[in-house]
């Protein structure tokens, strides 16, 4: 069955609640919450006011760096110069001319394009203004426009799981990361799984990696600094506090493998690190920015002046969460200037999305549901059990909003794996909605082939590039993708959804059907029976480090608070050190 164009000009669409679709159906579009969408500019046609200006200073090279260095080392002093050693500074100068130059011409003649990921954590799909929300995000708008808007982008429903995805090309299940990570776990993503920087650094690129980790740090060996990465700043486990920068009581805040002391918002620090690097790069190799966002994940934290600017909203939770995306997209757009200013934006590959659907009033986990409520019988908030607080702060705290979609983050309900998410490289992809299916799966492969290395694209991979049919040169492929794990699961095999969750299956079509309020598991049983086959047969591997769900019991995950052992860097350090 074909499902539409790949890419859909801006401003073709028909209405609010219907698409055009060439096998003569009427598809069912998400309504927009907030109103009518944004006015689309026609793939092709005139640009208008670009997201940042085109004029660009030339890249930095060394002859950038170069200072002068008269009135040096009592050099004033000396009476004069002899021919020889006015012959030999010239000869240096020379020399160091020529090498400037051909480090200069090396960044123009580099083959590769800069790549930036940014990822949100926990970010709902009517968080952003382009999808109707009452928080500002313009640079995530601007993104979405002059970008592509990827409209069925497909990830994990928590954390750790889309994040080995993204950096393997491969299913979390097939991975063995069913669930968001614990400060507790033994081993991480599988030491002898290959990686995006490891790819890439193969290419030639020098990776560098600002934010969240959360794919293990149980020794160093998990390391992103040991997985491929050169530089890294941040937190290695799931959340932390904004202002202590703490998890589960322990600092969780570190410069390559050195814990760190800093006061400050943590969005901000971090952006700070991202453009320090940037400005900062090796400018004869392409670059690799991984900017892993905090926000808008627990606990909600802004700052005054972001809170200030939602004095609108009343609930005092959704303003938090407002400022705290607010302060997400401030950092996104300081990235993309710091692009112009180094003129690398027209040669950067720049892909951003959510890790997973909001946190949201819906989003409830059935036992810290059952748990909260019956804490909060005996006890007030903030409740004496650790434990406990930590169930009923994930369920009552949330303050994501990913209406029209039903559910939210650790749900395989759309609102869960369905979310906002772009992709733009100037002068190549630029101008469009792309309303085909794809998944976090598929980004590696697609970067892969992007760039000019199909060829490296490994064999094994559970995603496929979708390069082909995001540039407009050809078709690409689209493999069956599952969420979730064994007592909840669906497996996408587009536009059809089979989900596994207790009782009798469930078939949607979520193209025509996105708020899945349709079973159509009666009408087509070849289908169900086919994709049926697909979920018991696809694999469900485990890891050796894996702690029981039930280890937070005794030892929660919090985010922030106070400190009651040794920093989790450190802690790595003399496990391994120990084992030696």
């Amino acid at each position: 069955m074909d499902h539409g164009r790949a890419i859909h000009p801006r401003g073709r669409r028909l209405g609010r609640d219907s698409r055009a679709d060439p096998t003569g159906e009427r598809r069912e579009r998400l309504p927009r919450p907030g109103g009518p969408a944004p006015r689309r500019r026609l793939l092709g046609a005139p640009q208008g006011a670009p997201l940042l200006p085109k004029s660009h200073p030339r890249p930095r090279s060394p002859a950038h760096r170069l200072r002068s260095r008269s009135d040096r080392g009592g050099q004033n002093d000396r009476p004069e110069r002899t021919d020889a050693a006015g012959g030999r500074l010239i000869r240096s100068l020379f020399l160091c001319l020529l090498v400037c130059a051909h480090a200069t011409a090396s960044v123009a003649e580099s083959p590769h394009p800069n790549i930036v990921v940014i990822l949100a954590d926990d970010l709902g799909w009517n968080d952003v203004g382009y999808h109707g929300s009452e928080i500002r995000t313009p640079n995530l708008d601007r993104l979405a426009a002059e970008g592509i808007e990827l409209d069925r982008f497909y990830v994990q429903p928590s954390c750790s799981p889309t994040r080995s995805a993204l950096m393997t090309g491969k299913s979390s299940r097939r991975l063995g990361i069913h669930r968001p990570l614990g400060k507790n776990e033994a081993d991480g993503l599988g030491l002898d799984e290959r990686i995006l920087p490891q790819y890439l650094a193969d290419l030639g690129y020098q990776p560098l990696m600002v934010g969240k980790w959360h794919l293990g740090h149980y020794v160093p060996d998990y390391f992103p600094q040991s997985r491929g990465f050169e530089h890294f700043y941040g937190y290695l486990t799931g959340g932390i506090g904004y202002w202590d920068h703490n998890h589960g009581g322990g600092h969780d805040w570190q410069r390559n493998g050195e814990t760190l002391r800093e006061e400050g918002y943590s969005t901000q620090l971090l952006a700070d690190e991202a453009v320090r690097l940037l400005r900062d790069r090796d400018p004869v190799r392409p670059t690799f920015l991984y900017f892993a966002l905090p926000a808008p994940h627990l606990p909600n934290e802004a700052p005054e002046a972001a809170l200030a600017s939602y004095r609108e909203i009343e609930d005092e939770k959704r303003r938090r969460h407002a400022g705290m995306v607010t302060e997400l997209d401030t950092a996104v757009g300081r990235i993309l200037d710091a692009l112009r200013v180094e003129g690398m934006l027209e040669n950067t590959l720049v892909f951003f999305s959510s890790d997973n659907g909001g946190l949201s009033p819906e989003a409830r986990f059935p036992l810290f549901a059952r748990a909260s409520e019956l804490a909060l019988s005996i006890f007030d908030r903030p409740i004496p059990i650790a434990s406990l607080e930590f169930m009923a702060s994930n369920t009552l705290d949330g303050a994501s909003d990913n209406t029209p979609l039903p559910g939210g983050k650790m749900m395989i309900a759309e609102g869960g794996a369905r979310v906002a998410a772009s992709i733009w490289w100037p002068g190549r992809l630029e101008g469009g909605r792309h309303d085909r299916f794809m998944t976090i799966s598929d980004v590696l492969p697609t970067i892969l082939e992007a760039i000019g290395a199909p060829e490296k694209i490994p064999g094994d991979l559970d995603g496929a590039s979708q390069w082909g049919v995001l540039s407009g040169t050809g078709e690409s492929a689209t493999p069956d993708y599952v969420i979730g794990d064994t007592g909840a699961m669906a497996l996408y095999r587009a536009p059809w959804k089979l989900v596994l969750e207790g009782g009798a299956p469930r078939l949607y079509d979520v193209f025509a059907d996105p708020l899945e309020r349709r079973d159509v598991a009666a009408a087509h049983p070849d289908v169900l029976a086919s994709m049926a086959v697909a979920a018991e047969a696809w694999p469900r591997n485990s890891r050796p480090g894996e702690t029981s769900p039930l280890h937070f019991l005794w030892d929660p995950d919090g985010f922030g608070g106070a400190e009651d052992r040794a920093p989790w860097a450190d802690v790595a350090r003399e496990r391994a050190e120990a084992s030696r």
